[in-house]
């Protein structure tokens, strides 16, 4: 029987995000982020729903420390919000907030926990919307690397683990659109679908001026990544033309051709770029040099994936449906593919062509319908199930000699789940928002016993 072992240094980690795990909305300082206005609108989050408290980890995060202790986690990925750090997206630097990550990052250290800071996940200040429109200006890749600076001149003496974005396809093509009301924030309807396309390649933008603010204001040794949630192409069978198929068939599914191959390899995919045609973003000279930066590790977001298979006929290729009652988790596109981590960092490697870069699995987990019984425990036998797969599949990709470092299960605790509010729990503990109360579920014993034993079990 295969043990499923992991190599000595490999890295277990859990990951959160800032604005679903915070709250403290108004607190020293911090300004409105483009979600706190979003989720005021009337029906625009399920119940109503904020992040204003969310887990109030801004005050409770100590004892949120001691729980990553208890699981055994040697790696935290949490994000840092842009508001908190300079509340106007632009000019002065609110010392207040930093310090609140300058407590957090030393009660890691204090507790050996190393910690891996992204630097934007999703919490644009609304101040920048108001000014000029967000992410519709080039703009704000420069003022992106400007808070970028603020922060890592005052935090990178205690971080040298830097994350630049986090999943560039959610706050640009689910945050503007052309033809109806986008589900996430800002929720802007935009004139054309070049617009919206213009939306990532701003981003794209600041990623690449980010990476060399991290590197030019960082007072030691560092490591930059970026964090994306590409999406997974599998073949159906292994067998040599549906894996051809599958590799065909990556950069053209949803965003892959316009997001991974032009910050790892310098140029958006051709083949996508012909297949945009008018839609493609204005490209100015010089731009992609600027998002072409070295990078000393990828962040991949991966939760399900899509089968392929060959044809006969153009484009040679299938992504094919899945059938009704087909097994899935509780999102609507949670979709159960444990094969496509294995996948998804062979398509790094071998699709896009990068194998020098070192992989880390930087989110990976599911929602479920977690409920307390009788003796107030959280039994969530198929979270465990979708993770045992999943880390399988990951285990595969080490042990065939690709280059996985590390993995952060998607999220330490139940959180604000955007547009889904706290309707819908990813954690492997469980928050009672009434309370405060957390809980560890089944799977955090589990993922513990992973972590213990370095391996699945």
């Amino acid at each position: 029987m295969p043990s499923y072992q992991f190599p000595d240094d490999f890295q277990w980690g859990a990951a959160t995000a800032a604005y679903q795990i915070e709250g403290a909305a108004s607190e020293d300082g911090r300004k409105p982020s483009v979600w706190d206005s979003f989720s005021a609108i009337a029906g625009r989050t399920l119940n109503g729903d904020s992040g204003a408290i969310a887990c109030d980890h801004y005050h409770r995060y100590e004892s949120d420390v001691k729980l990553m202790v208890e699981l055994g986690i040697r790696h935290y990925r949490f994000s840092i919000a842009w508001p908190r750090i300079v509340p106007d997206g632009r000019g002065s630097v609110n010392e207040a907030g930093v310090d609140f990550y300058k407590r957090l990052v030393d009660c890691l250290i204090r507790h050996g926990i190393t910690p891996h800071a992204t630097l934007f996940h999703w919490d644009s200040p609304q101040a920048l919307e108001d000014q000029y429109g967000s992410w519709r200006n080039r703009q704000i890749a420069h003022d992106f690397a400007e808070y970028v600076s603020a922060i890592v001149s005052r935090l990178g003496d205690r971080v040298q683990h830097w994350m630049t974005i986090n999943e560039i396809p959610c706050f640009t093509h689910l945050g503007y659109s052309a033809n109806q009301t986008p589900p996430h924030a800002p929720g802007t309807r935009v004139g054309s679908s070049k617009e919206v396309w213009q939306t990532s390649h701003h981003a794209l933008l600041a990623h690449g001026l980010a990476c060399q603010a991290i590197r030019a204001a960082s007072p030691g040794p560092c490591s930059v990544s970026l964090v994306d949630n590409i999406a997974v192409t599998v073949p159906i069978t292994e067998s040599e033309a549906d894996i051809a198929a599958a590799q065909q068939a990556f950069p053209h599914c949803w965003l892959n051709g316009g997001i991974v191959f032009p910050a790892l390899t310098g140029a958006y995919h051709a083949g996508f770029l012909e297949q945009l045609g008018s839609a493609a973003p204005e490209i100015q000279t010089g731009d992609l040099e600027i998002i072409h930066q070295p990078l000393d590790r990828l962040g991949l977001n991966i939760y399900t994936g899509t089968y392929v298979r060959a044809i006969d006929q153009a484009p040679g290729y299938e992504c094919l449906d899945l059938p009704q009652g087909y097994p899935r988790l509780h999102m609507p596109w949670l979709n159960f593919v444990p094969e496509c981590l294995y996948w998804g960092i062979r398509h790094i490697s071998e699709t896009v062509g990068r194998p020098d870069l070192p992989i880390w699995i930087t989110e990976n987990g599911c929602a479920a319908q977690d409920v307390l019984d009788a003796k107030g425990e959280v039994i969530d036998t198929d979270r465990i199930l979708y993770l045992r797969q999943h880390l399988r599949a990951a285990q595969r990709a080490v042990a065939e000699g690709y280059p996985l470092k590390g993995y952060f299960v998607w999220s330490l605790m139940d959180n604000f789940e955007w547009a889904w509010g706290y309707d819908r729990r990813f954690g492997i503990v469980y928050t009672d928002y009434r309370t405060q109360q957390r809980i560890p579920k089944a799977s955090f014993g589990w993922y513990a016993e992973c972590i213990r034993q370095n391996r699945v079990v």
